[in-house]
């Protein structure tokens, strides 16, 4: 079962690592466009969490999770590289012997600094329309602080679920044969992670960083970004190789065995 999806999935590892190494500085910047990306799926969620917050709306965080979900699908659909989900690609990937771990970790690293790259990017050009007031202001610093103040642990339990339903909704893709049904699965793999208050480094490298810079009354700082972008990837890696690769994987080696 699943043999020829997860044949796609080690290709596309293949894919990755011949595109970075024959194209490295491309490579980064379409690392960089998955960040930006990303980073304007937070925009429309917080805007729109703000307005909806200020105004008593019910069932705000369900809203900004339907509205999240831009974010994978324009990576997605215009096609960029997003470190969350090269963690399920890469390893199967390198479970298939196609790639190295060297292989592996080239791409990772290089994908996640991309995400960085674009996504302060893309908070720092927001910070300067002046579009961050009020209650938006007030939810991304709220939001923000938050996110610096939780325990290792449960925040790395966060990590770890937000990266099954985010590398789900890439394995769907894979699987799926209509752009039609590809949108669909990402819609509610997103909006499941979202309002369920998991944690996405790509996300937060964006969020956390206009809360850097639009503080408002919170305590914010370096220290608490990097704190939570530590413990957040780590997490995001174990969740889409751990419990996504490596079941597949054995699911399709399975089916091959009894070939």
């Amino acid at each position: 079962m699943f043999r020829e999806e997860i044949d796609m999935a080690g290709n596309a590892a293949k894919k990755k690592i011949q595109f970075l190494r024959q194209q490295t500085g491309a490579y980064f910047i379409s690392a960089m466009l998955a960040g930006m990306f990303v980073g304007f799926g937070v925009l429309l969620a917080f805007t729109a969490g703000g307005m909806l917050k200020e105004g008593g709306v019910p069932g705000v965080k369900f809203i900004m999770g339907g509205c999240f979900g831009v974010a994978l699908s324009l990576v997605l659909m215009a096609g960029a590289e997003l470190f969350t989900g090269s963690n399920f690609v890469m390893a199967v990937g390198m479970f298939q012997k196609k790639v190295t771990f060297q292989d592996s970790v080239t791409v990772w690293v290089t994908c996640w600094l991309g995400n960085l790259a674009g996504s302060v990017l893309v908070a720092g050009m927001y910070s300067l329309t002046g579009l961050c007031t009020g209650s938006v202001q007030a939810i991304m610093a709220d939001t923000t602080a938050m996110k610096m103040s939780v325990e290792p642990l449960p925040l790395f339990m966060r990590a770890i679920l937000c990266n099954i339903l985010v590398c789900l909704a890439v394995w769907c893709g894979i699987k799926m044969k209509t752009e039609t049904g590809k949108l669909i699965m990402t819609f509610w793999c997103l909006i499941t992670f979202f309002t369920a208050g998991f944690e996405h480094s790509v996300a937060n490298m964006s969020l956390m960083m206009i809360g850097l810079l639009n503080p408002a009354q919170y305590y914010i700082s370096i220290g608490g970004y990097a704190y939570n972008l530590a413990v957040v990837t780590i997490g995001n890696m174990v969740g889409g190789i751990l419990f996504l690769a490596v079941p597949y994987f054995l699911i399709g080696k399975e089916k091959a065995a009894k070939n």
